[in-house]
């Protein structure tokens, strides 16, 4: 993760939600920076030393069991940021924050990010919502786990992914997939052939080209859409 210019414009939507005069006070606490696949934004049990306003590409938020196993409980994008747990008045995270798709984003220092929300009662009435938005994401991808089918949960993954990607085409690869669903890569291979086959996908090299978005959206369980 570099440090890059001073940022010249807002893309971030939570950011763009907030009244004018609010984000000019906000942005000069704040630094664009580089997101890199894989880069730890956020890792368990840890202090949150900042939070990121994600403005191009994803961070997928991922719990890990004590077998060393590893799953995928949230994805942020443009839409939201990293680093929640700060607005609770918690200082540590119970799950990593890893880059899944190479963007920007803006960061802000923890302590710089408290002064903020206790400053600017619109900042965290906005944050707030979020954080119950990203509740509610949480829980349905739990919902999701357990109940649907692998390829209805990889069409709803792939969904989510090509809503934040800013593209048709992103780089994931099978172990990354079978990671962010809770299965054995074979099992994905198998299912994301089908995909392919099927005209809805290309898949080779480790990216994934979303061909027939519609067909996509068709062949994902509800949970998508909630």
């Amino acid at each position: 993760m570099t440090t890059d210019a001073p940022l010249v414009e807002v893309k971030n939507q939570l950011l763009a939600a907030l009244p004018p005069e609010l984000l000019s006070r906000l942005l000069p606490r704040m630094r664009s920076v580089s997101l890199t696949t894989r880069d730890s934004l956020m890792v368990p049990d840890a202090s949150i030393e900042a939070v990121y306003f994600v403005e191009t590409g994803f961070v997928s938020l991922v719990t890990s069991l004590e077998d060393g196993t590893q799953a995928e409980v949230g994805l942020i994008g443009r839409e939201g940021m990293v680093g929640l747990p700060l607005i609770a008045g918690v200082a540590t995270s119970f799950v990593e924050a890893f880059v899944q798709g190479d963007g920007s984003a803006l960061r802000m220092e923890a302590r710089v990010f408290r002064a903020a929300i206790k400053e600017e009662p619109a900042l965290r009435t906005l944050l707030l919502r979020y954080l119950e938005a990203m509740s509610s994401q949480v829980s349905q991808t739990a919902a999701c786990n357990g109940r649907h089918d692998l390829e209805q949960r990889l069409a709803r993954w792939l969904l989510m992914a090509h809503d934040r990607a800013g593209g048709d085409e992103f780089q994931i690869t099978q172990e990354f997939l079978a990671l962010m669903l809770c299965v054995y890569r074979p099992s994905v291979s198998v299912v994301a052939s089908t995909l392919q086959r099927a005209g809805i996908i290309r898949y080779g090299r480790g990216r994934i080209t979303i061909l027939d978005r519609e067909a996509l959206e068709a062949t994902a369980c509800d949970c998508y859409r909630v």
